[in-house]
């Protein structure tokens, strides 16, 4: 089991930040020795680490009576920080102020000196004597250099030269200077100590680098790591100290560590479960850092929510945050999975108050979002209790847009439900299925007989369900017809016998299901290649549209010259099989009319001949649904297009008459406004638009293609706005649906106990497995051992 039960564990933590203090970039001066420089991005994240290891700035002069001896090595041996771009501080009642020219000493023969030991404090406006202060102790302290600063600026000039040329602080500027190079060379008192402690911290740092590859490795795998025992070369003790074992085999430094543990040389082993769970969660937070980073930069992004219940039957609510990328050479769409989210109340007031929540969490305004896109149940799409209704009343530039592959499926189950015809022919494909799926020898029968594509199962949620289920009868009718004859004679029971021989010979010999199922692939068919375009998740609102109309385009052709070829299709396959390729005659069933009841009803067939009947009755039934179905389910994909249509392509821009644009621009104004502030100026939208026509490439161009172009412009800032809140609405709820399929695999059957954050955890690593490769193992090291730094021996005196 791969649980998280919260008993303590008994291993204590490795306490020493792993940081190697970097070599210094010194500023040069006449003495070679100076140490100071202007911090760079990855030094300034270096003084943060300190900052959250001491407790406060060790390198800010307010804090300098407060150093030990460990934070004087530090300060010492990575040097001073200065800010050199000083041209101006503070001016004081003189109108006299600060200046960096300070930092530097001319000498009488105009050379210039760095004087490295003064430092000035933005916060108090002074400056100190850093070795002064520091080294000097009781009463030698004198001067407000080396006490609470000195900040009579019209006299420090004179007041610096008599403090470097006196004995206390050359006497500490020797001391200064020889710590240092003590430090450097390794040299200090307790040199040994600190070699011995830096091997140590050496050996830990490689054992965490190999702990944090196998948590990294499982976790993206999907794999448990927990199995009934935790101990080392015990039987059933779980993958994670499988792979410790294993590689003790190859690797030397895990090898030593195991030896350790199984001597009782040490008792800090760090393959316990609370380690596991706290590495879990650092690798998972960095990566949602980096998504929630990226948002932010973003700006405008949008949510996508669906729900389902989990294997310990609670539901679980997936989030997947839609948008923009800019941070690499050129726009992407990204959808990045934030977390399953635990709900009780399945409302659509419940679900909106947990989404309001998260956001809050992450540090997302609500008002910045610009899609959601939900399934088709009630509770998420309501036009008045749904969740887009509540998100829509507290910003109304959120659109909402129903998953398209939903609202595909949605359309087959209309198909498939118009007429009894149809659903009886669905019935006879779930029972051609069953019937060898329910025992293992007519399953052989089954792949004796037939070679290619195997039977699928029928499934109401299950989007390719329908496709692959009529594809291998379709392709396969007479092989299926001969293994259903096979169990017909072999089989025991006899019920079994009777329903294979009655399909064998009357479903699968009837002319007619010929027909439908060669109509039925061709509409599934299509419906499938327009529901696998729209999984995408870079999948543009301007390309499912433009699938959808195809859509109705085929249909509406389909109905004039489908069911003309589907016969001469089936035709040919009753031919190959020996079947009467003839529509069967069908007995009518009358029933009692009333007397004023018209006797000519046109529902009657009887003055119909067999292919009309199966063409009024049938085929124009469920052509027609699925244009009406099409036309209704997807108008949402019309209003957008209403509003974004005149930025879908380049083309489309070119040809618009200025007018036109003109409207569009101010239509979108209006459209992206909340309490009068819109996200864009209609009018400057569309003198950029006007510009933009006349430098764009002539070739067509698609909406990301357009907005790549202008990502080297800085005057189209309108433009740029309009085409990222338009890519960033969402199309299907895809990628929910597919980290559900890592919900599965996480949260199984002998997993139920697993906690809501090591899921997450898990879950965060194995669905975003790009982000977790870009992390660098050093710093997820150094962090680690940052958050644990307790045991004494790690700490200099």
């Amino acid at each position: 089991m791969d649980c998280d039960e919260n008993f303590d564990d008994p291993t204590p933590f490795v306490e020493e930040d792993l940081n190697e203090n970097s070599e210094n970039n010194n500023v040069q001066s006449n003495s070679g020795n100076n140490n100071n420089h202007i911090l760079s991005d990855s030094e300034t994240h270096k003084d943060i680490d300190y900052k959250e290891k001491f407790g406060f700035d060790i390198f800010d002069p307010r804090n300098w009576d407060a150093l030990d001896s460990k934070m004087v090595d530090v300060v010492v041996e990575d040097g001073l920080k200065r800010d050199m771009t000083i041209d101006q501080g503070p001016r004081d009642s003189l109108n006299r102020y600060f200046s960096s020219t300070f930092y530097t000493r001319i000498l009488p023969n105009g050379e210039k000196c760095d004087r490295d030991w003064l430092v000035y404090s933005k916060e108090l406006d002074r400056v100190f004597c850093f070795c002064c202060k520091v080294f000097s102790k009781g009463s030698a302290r004198r001067g407000g250099l080396a006490t609470n600063g000195y900040n009579s600026w019209v006299h420090l000039s004179s007041r610096l030269k008599e403090h470097e040329s006196s004995s206390e602080h050359i006497q500490n500027m020797t001391t200064w200077y020889d710590l240092r190079l003590r430090l450097r060379n390794n040299q200090t008192i307790d040199s040994i100590n600190q070699s011995q402690i830096k091997k140590e911290k050496e050996n830990w740092y490689q054992v965490l680098l190999r702990i944090i590859s196998i948590v990294k490795f499982l976790a993206k795998h999907n794999l448990a790591f927990r199995g009934h025992k935790e101990r080392l070369y015990e039987g059933n003790n779980g993958n994670f100290l499988g792979l410790i074992e294993m590689l003790a085999e190859f690797d030397p430094i895990i090898q030593e560590h195991v030896r350790r543990i199984t001597s009782h040389e040490t008792h800090i082993h760090y393959l316990g479960h609370r380690i596991q769970n706290e590495l879990i969660l650092l690798l998972s937070s960095r990566i949602k850092s980096e998504i929630v980073r990226k948002v932010k930069q973003a700006k405008y992004f949008s949510v996508i929510l669906d729900c389902t219940p989990d294997s310990s039957h609670q539901e679980q609510m997936t989030m997947i945050l839609r948008y923009v990328d800019a941070s690499s050479k050129s726009f992407t769409i990204e959808e990045s999975f934030v977390g399953f989210l635990n709900v009780n109340d399945t409302t659509g007031q419940g679900l909106f108050d947990v989404l309001q929540v998260e956001l809050k969490n992450m540090g997302l305004d609500i008002d910045d979002v610009r899609g959601q896109g939900y399934d088709n149940g009630s509770n998420m799409k309501g036009k008045h209790q749904g969740v887009q209704k509540k998100l829509i009343d507290i910003n109304p530039r959120a659109y909402y847009m129903p998953c398209g592959c939903h609202s595909l499926n949605l359309i087959l189950c209309d198909m498939a439900e118009t007429c009894g015809k149809a659903r009886d022919f669905f019935g006879i494909i779930q029972r051609i299925y069953t019937i060898f799926a329910n025992s293992n020898k007519r399953w052989k029968i089954l792949q004796d007989n037939v070679k290619k594509l195997t039977l699928k199962p029928l499934s109401v949620t299950r989007w390719e369900s329908r496709i692959e289920s009529i594809k291998a009868i379709r392709f396969q009718i007479g092989d299926l017809r001969e293994a259903l004859l096979d169990v017909a004679e072999k089989d025991n029971d006899s019920k079994i016998r009777s329903e294979a021989k009655s399909l064998a010979l009357n479903e699968l010999g009837d002319f007619e299901f010929l027909v439908a199922i060669i109509i039925w692939y061709e509409m599934l068919y299509h419906v499938n290649l327009v529901s696998k375009s729209l999984q995408s998740k870079d999948m543009f609102i301007d390309v499912a549209i433009k699938e959808m109309k195809g859509l109705v385009t085929f249909f509406e052709e389909f109905r004039e010259t489908g069911l003309g070829n589907a016969i001469e299709e089936a035709k040919k396959i009753a031919l190959e099989i020996n079947i009467n390729p003839v529509f069967p005659q069908r007995r009518v069933i009358r029933r009692k009319r009333q007397f004023d009841e018209n006797q000519d009803n046109p529902s009657m067939v009887n003055n119909q001949c067999a292919e009309e009947s199966f063409r009024v009755h049938y085929f124009l039934f469920i052509v027609d649904q699925a244009i009406s179905s099409l036309k209704w389910r997807f108008e949402k994909y019309q209003e957008f297009e209403n509003v974004f249509g005149f930025l879908f392509t380049s083309e489309r821009l070119l040809s618009m008459e200025d007018k036109r644009l003109k409207l569009c621009c101010t239509g979108l104004e209006d459209a992206l406004k909340k309490d009068e502030q819109p996200d864009i100026n209609g009018n400057d939208l569309y003198m950029e638009l006007k510009f933009l026509r006349g430098v764009l490439p002539k070739e067509k161009l698609g909406a990301v293609e357009v907005l790549n172009y202008l990502k080297n412009f800085s005057c189209f800032p309108n433009v740029i706005i309009s085409y990222r809140v338009m890519l960033t609405i969402p199309v299907t709820v895809a990628s929910a649906e597919r980290s559900f399929s890592k919900l599965k695999l996480l949260k199984s059957y002998l997993r139920t106990t697993m906690s809501q954050e090591r899921l997450n955890g898990l879950a965060l690593i194995a669905i975003e497995n790009d982000m977790l490769e870009q992390l660098e193992y050093k710093d997820i090291v150094n962090v680690f051992a940052s958050q644990n730094a307790r045991r004494p021996i790690f700490k200099r005196d």
